[in-house]
């Protein structure tokens, strides 16, 4: 595909595992793509020790990214634009306008914003108080070495916790998992280990929260009151939607739901939903991303 009233045939805005399959899908049907990414390509993934829902063998994060970091730099058609942040995205009735943080804008007649989400801390959930201005470190931060033989209070229960758990299969680590009712869904896969301690909870006080003593009051659903001790605190209470400024839908949650943005916009990804947030999936909807973009294109669903 080539057009001299676009810069590409497809803009795509974040370079994380839908990102990625996205550009590599566009380049196997002949679509120029420019690919625009503020950090490094998966970035998120190297901070995933171990994983067990991916085809191909791969049973760690970094193992997946450098194969798909040399597959897509080996891309002819995608050209990279890595250490740029897109400031503004429009979308008119023949093209897709991102403006990025050096001022310049590229056209397009399609983009997939594909920017995920960022971690949540203390300050921004109703359900913890935490000191003003306090900044706790996220699950995957915490040394498996360090943390053994010691009690980790671990504020939400999201998935990273199975994650940290199946890497460290041996490690002797107590975790404190408090979480609200909303997370109810989230700690199936951790309920039986015998090294997490579920301590539901409807509001959680941060009392001291550097280590080597960290300490929280505790309400329960049912309004009774602990005290909870631990040697460090760690985050675990989810992510936020980081999608760039302009013309993008957005729901109640934050999240921008695919079916209710402008028909040349098409999200991709962690950004389309809370609840489906995996590796495949992200993958997945990245390529049919492309794939839409690509049969739009060619009028191919209007001759359906």
């Amino acid at each position: 595909m080539a057009d001299t009233l676009y810069d590409t045939d497809l803009i795509i805005i974040g370079g994380g595992p839908a990102g990625c399959a996205a550009a590599r899908m566009a380049a196997s049907v002949g679509m120029r793509s420019i690919l625009i990414e503020p950090d490094r390509l998966c970035r998120n993934l190297y901070r995933i020790p171990a994983l067990n829902n991916v085809l191909g063998g791969y049973t760690s994060g970094p193992e997946l990214a450098d194969a798909v970091v040399a597959e897509l730099k080996s891309t002819e058609p995608c050209r990279l634009e890595l250490g740029r942040h897109v400031t503004e995205l429009r979308a008119d009735d023949d093209r897709v306008t991102a403006t990025v943080d050096t001022g310049a804008r590229l056209t397009a007649p399609y983009a997939i914003v594909a920017t995920g989400v960022a971690a949540l801390q203390p300050r921004d959930v109703a359900w913890i108080t935490a000191p003003v201005g306090l900044t706790l470190p996220s699950l995957w931060q915490a040394d498996a070495d360090d943390a053994d033989g010691r009690a980790l209070l671990i504020l939400g229960g999201d998935r990273p916790i199975g994650t940290f758990l199946r890497a460290h299969p041996t490690t002797d680590t107590r975790l404190l998992v408090a979480y609200p009712a909303t997370d109810e869904y989230k700690i199936e896969e951790i309920r039986e280990d015998p090294r997490v301690t579920l301590v539901p909870v409807e509001h959680l006080t941060l009392v001291a929260a550097e280590a080597p003593s960290v300490s929280a009051e505790a309400t329960g659903r049912n309004g009774a009151r602990q005290t909870i001790t631990a040697d460090a605190a760690y985050l675990s209470i989810g992510n936020a939607p980081a999608a760039p400024p302009g013309d993008l839908t957005r729901g109640p949650d934050g999240y921008c739901p695919p079916a209710d943005q402008h028909p040349r916009v098409i999200v991709a990804g962690d950004l389309r939903s809370a609840r489906f947030q995996r590796i495949t999936t992200a993958i997945g909807s990245g390529s049919e991303a492309a794939l839409h973009a690509y049969y739009a294109a060619r009028d191919v669903f209007a001759k359906g």
